[in-house]
């Protein structure tokens, strides 16, 4: 196979445009594209042109002869994709940008949120001659989950980065950091500056653990915890107590996956990150030997990814296994995977399961799977001591052959910090309608409506994870922000959209009344240049800025600069020159 797809792939589908012989799926026409892992190249048909190489924006492309050892393992999974079925539908088509038609006023249009949906969302109104983008967030640094999600050793993955810089640096766009819409500013005043307004503010809140003692000190949220060591603004001051041996991880998703492995890794490994200053003090002086990740349902069932725990089982130094050293599937998986219908994902995760059933323990530090094991109770008076769990079998009489029944059988797991990561749900966004059932904006293929099934919300769009649900990866951001996009530049085309009562010098005069202290596109600018070099001067990628007044402060900074390099006007004979 002349080329391989490697673990920092995140389905942004640039490689399956960019290639010329439909070799690379599943494509954004095809239904599996939203669930898709990761996307595969077929080694039969590939013909080693390099084009899906130059156009990855994480460089997780590799030619089959430059893989490392840990690589290996993508050259099966890459081929078994396509050994089900050898005829592939027809490369997908290449979808236009949407073209603006209608003349008058340029398209404004404000993005609510600055993560990869905004990001790709402002990439495709921008294609556009005349197109004015302005992305409000309510953080002081933009780029969402990509900045305070991945994780600091999956530096190739971050480097999806760049594109947004190449997005942000285009004529017609300007951030307005640290300002958070419905506070700040509200939905109407957006709408009085521009056509339209698509949001695009994920799905932020965890899903809580509903069991006695969640509110303990000393149990929390994984996401709370991923953002505090890759420096979050919200989490800067924040504090973990890694002073007790183990750590129980409350499911086990590529979330719940980062967070063991930074906590059981050696914290020189991430030294030349991004990771937070504060949180490489502190992983230095961990006493923590054991994560255990329990999860209610079987291995058949695991939520992570297969790159994600392929990168996992070579984390140097760290063993992982399997409670009691084997796992029980349901019976349909058993079933398929006896007579080879498993899918894809299922059969490679399972798969790299039965490695870590065989393989021997190094005496390192641990990662521990238990499967079909619920939380019933977090243990501690004044903080966390442990967790009371309780175990979980297949049921028989259920109609779903992966439907589980608790059982009488208990147990009590000691640690001294408890991390939940079952999941993510949208929360209201202020005065748009909301969807509590689903945990979205009701929309239509991104155009807001009042209702599912009601009427549309006049130049109101969404995109990402407030529109569809937390599903897929950062790249999948990319069609789906494809498709709201094309709808509101079809309303705009067809007059649904009426022109703003407010310029683009009117927007800027209110919000900076607002909020003085807005860090625009210049002060992210300064910001990053900064944070590139403090790194650079310590030998890391770059030194984060994590505390929010220090951030606005380096903006303000950066701004005056700016002003004292502008060419002065000089007076000459009472005339200007």
């Amino acid at each position: 196979m002349p080329h391989v797809i490697t673990q920092p792939c995140c389905s942004d589908a640039s490689c399956v445009y960019a290639c010329p012989v439909n070799c690379i799926h599943p494509s954004p026409d095809e239904p599996d594209f939203l669930t898709a892992e990761m996307l595969h190249i077929d080694p039969e048909a590939c013909v080693d042109c390099g084009a899906c190489v130059t156009a990855c924006p994480v460089d997780a492309i590799v030619p089959e002869s430059q893989l490392s050892e840990a690589e290996q393992v993508f050259v099966e999974i890459n081929a078994d994709f396509y050994r089900p079925q050898r005829s592939r539908p027809s490369l997908a088509p290449v979808i236009p940008a949407p073209e603006v038609t209608r003349g008058g006023e340029p398209l404004r249009v404000a993005i609510v949120g600055s993560g990869p949906a905004a990001m790709y969302a402002a990439d495709e109104l921008l294609t556009q001659y005349g197109v004015r983008v302005n992305v409000f967030d309510r953080q002081p640094v933009p780029y969402g989950l990509v900045r305070t999600g991945v994780a600091p050793d999956h530096q190739r993955t971050k480097r999806v980065g760049a594109l947004f810089d190449t997005v942000s640096a285009q004529p017609g766009f300007e951030f307005y950091l640290g300002v958070e819409v419905g506070t700040d500013i509200t939905h109407a005043e957006l709408l009085a500056h521009h056509h339209a307004v698509l949001y695009a503010v994920g799905a932020a809140t965890d899903r809580p653990l509903e069991i006695p003692g969640a509110d303990l000190p000393g149990a929390g949220s994984a996401t709370e915890f991923v953002a505090w060591y890759n420096g979050d603004p919200d989490r800067a001051g924040a504090g973990y107590d890694l002073s007790h041996e183990r750590v129980v991880i409350v499911g086990n998703g590529n979330v719940a996956l980062d967070a063991a492995r930074i906590l059981t890794m050696d914290p020189e490994l991430l030294a030349g990150t991004d990771i937070s200053s504060d949180a490489l003090a502190v992983l230095r002086e961990s006493k923590v030997r054991e994560v255990v990740l329990l999860a209610r349902r079987g291995a058949g069932q695991s939520a992570f990814t297969v790159p994600e725990f392929a990168g996992l089982l070579e984390t140097p130094g760290v063993d992982v296994r399997i409670e009691g050293g084997d796992y029980v599937l349901d019976s349909l998986t058993a079933e398929r995977r006896a007579e080879g219908r498993l899918m894809h994902a299922t059969k490679h995760k399972l798969a790299l399961l039965d490695q870590v059933a065989d393989k021997a323990p190094t005496g390192g530090r641990t990662i521990t799977l238990r499967y079909l094991e619920s939380p019933t109770e977090i243990l501690g008076d004044d903080r966390v001591t442990g967790v009371a769990t309780r175990a979980n079998e297949y049921d028989p009489d259920a109609d779903r052959a992966d439907a589980i029944r608790a059982t009488d059988r208990t147990d009590e797991i000691e640690a001294g910090l408890v991390l939940s990561a079952i999941g993510y749900r949208g929360r209201p966004v202020t005065d748009l309608p909301f969807d509590f059932g689903r945990d979205i904006v009701p929309n239509d293929r991104g155009r807001v409506h009042t209702a599912d099934g009601g009427d549309p919300v006049t130049g109101t769009y969404v995109t990402g994870w407030i529109k569809r649900g937390p599903s897929g990866f950062i790249g999948t951001n990319k069609s789906c922000a494809r498709e709201s996009v094309g709808l509101l530049v079809d309303d705009f085309n067809d007059r649904v959209l009426p022109d703003p009562a407010g310029d683009q010098r009117a927007l800027d005069t209110l919000v900076r009344s607002r909020r003085p202290d807005v860090v625009d596109r210049a002060g992210w600018q300064a910001i990053d240049r900064i944070e590139r070099e403090r790194g650079a001067a310590a030998g890391r990628v770059r030194e984060k800025i994590v505390e929010p007044a220090a951030l606005h402060a380096l903006a303000a900074e950066a701004k005056a600069q700016a002003r004292e390099q502008r060419p002065r006007r000089r007076l000459l004979g009472g005339r200007r020159w």
